[in-house]
């Protein structure tokens, strides 16, 4: 065997001990809130899709007709060739969403993080993070060689301790959260870190990936956000300034050196925000849910269509999210390191489809196994 299998068999053994090896399942979503797993059809209470656009008939409509017209791909970066007009409209549409002046569409969420982040600071700046922030964040950090420090989880009094203690070593500050955290669904103390950038002369950027609808977040100078999880389609935006985006549309990397988006994808984003914009209740639906879900259980109202789990063991949380397949449901096992050591947990998210029925049957299997 040769010398790199051989180390890498080693790694995955490793993981495996630990509980955090993973391997890809081949699901069929449909219908919204279905998936066809290992022979099954189950309800999946694990998907980022919160209002079920992915699969609505006008979004996939939208997305043809493009295809047809367009193409199947952008055939280069958006600076080698021109973009599809669908850019414009897009963009301008999120601006109009976050109120602010323009927008700038990556090619992912991640690709948003890394390659605005070290745009915006280098080796003589300093980024505050809180400590829960997504991995992109993280990464996009450690790309830009400024010194970054991490305030305890949504401690905003941590973060001022941080920017009293460092601030002026620096030329420029990037605070940055996300606004509603993906693994615990708690919001962030938007207000008071608005208030401390303000003080601190520093810039607050947001991670909006998980608040559509929930969340009117007008604080942040810098608003990252995702197309692939309300919005049902794919795709990253970094909203803000004019001045902002046009810089980033020459600066970020991870824009300059990457394929534009098909079509057919930046149009079923628009399709979809039409959508969200002409029906707000449906925003609504996901987060009603969620707080169905909590209130059935004795739990604290949700604060977002994000309920945690906590079970603590990596074994104990596989077990239950195989027990859950079982009984028709699918809610994955999130494990270290996506989540700190010992806080392994089933990651509950609603969608606007799911249904009081879902809520009820899946809230009866909790309490039977004792988990609450």
């Amino acid at each position: 065997m040769p010398e790199l299998d051989e180390i890498l068999l080693q790694k995955q053994q490793i993981l495996e001990n630990k509980g955090q090896k993973r391997s890809p399942v081949v699901s069929a979503r449909h219908d919204g809130i279905y998936i066809s797993r290992l022979g099954k059809e189950i309800v999946s209470f694990s998907c980022n899709d919160y209002l079920g656009l992915s699969q609505d008939k006008r979004v996939l409509e939208a997305a043809s007709k493009a295809l047809q017209k367009y193409g199947s791909g952008a055939g280069a970066s958006r600076l080698v060739t021109g973009e599809c007009p669908l850019y414009t409209e897009l963009e301008s549409l999120l601006a109009a969403y976050h109120k602010t002046e323009a927008s700038c569409v990556f090619g992912s969420g991640y690709l948003a993080n890394i390659g605005s982040i070290p745009a915006l600071v280098g080796k003589n700046d300093l980024i505050i993070a809180d400590k829960f922030s997504h991995a992109c964040i993280i990464d996009a950090a450690k790309i830009s060689g400024a010194t970054l420090l991490r305030f305890a989880h949504n401690n905003h009094e941590h973060c001022r301790i941080l920017l009293e203690e460092n601030r002026e070593e620096y030329q420029s500050c990037l605070i940055i959260t996300e606004t509603i955290f993906s693994m615990d669904g708690d919001i962030a103390p938007l207000d008071e870190l608005a208030e401390l950038a303000q003080e601190y002369d520093a810039w607050l950027m947001t991670d909006s990936a998980h608040d559509f609808g929930i969340i009117n977040d007008n604080k942040a100078v810098i608003k990252m956000g995702t197309l692939s999880k309300a919005v049902g389609s794919y795709g990253g935006y970094v909203c803000g300034s004019k001045i902002l985006v046009d810089y980033l549309k020459t600066s970020a990397r991870s824009l300059v050196f990457s394929t534009a988006l098909p079509p057919a994808t930046l149009a079923a984003s628009i399709e979809a925000l039409e959508i969200i914009k002409s029906e707000p209740e449906l925003c609504k639906r996901a987060l009603q849910n969620a707080r169905l879900f909590t209130s059935k259980l004795g739990l604290p109202p949700a604060q977002s269509a994000i309920v945690p789990l906590i079970l603590g063991e990596n074994d104990k949380v596989i077990a239950a999210s195989s027990l859950l397949v079982e009984n028709g449901f699918f809610v994955a096992a999130i494990r270290p390191p996506t989540v700190p050591e010992n806080t392994a947990r089933l990651r509950f998210t609603f969608s606007a489809l799911h249904t009081e029925f879902h809520i009820e049957k899946l809230c009866t299997l909790i309490k039977k196994q004792g988990w609450i």
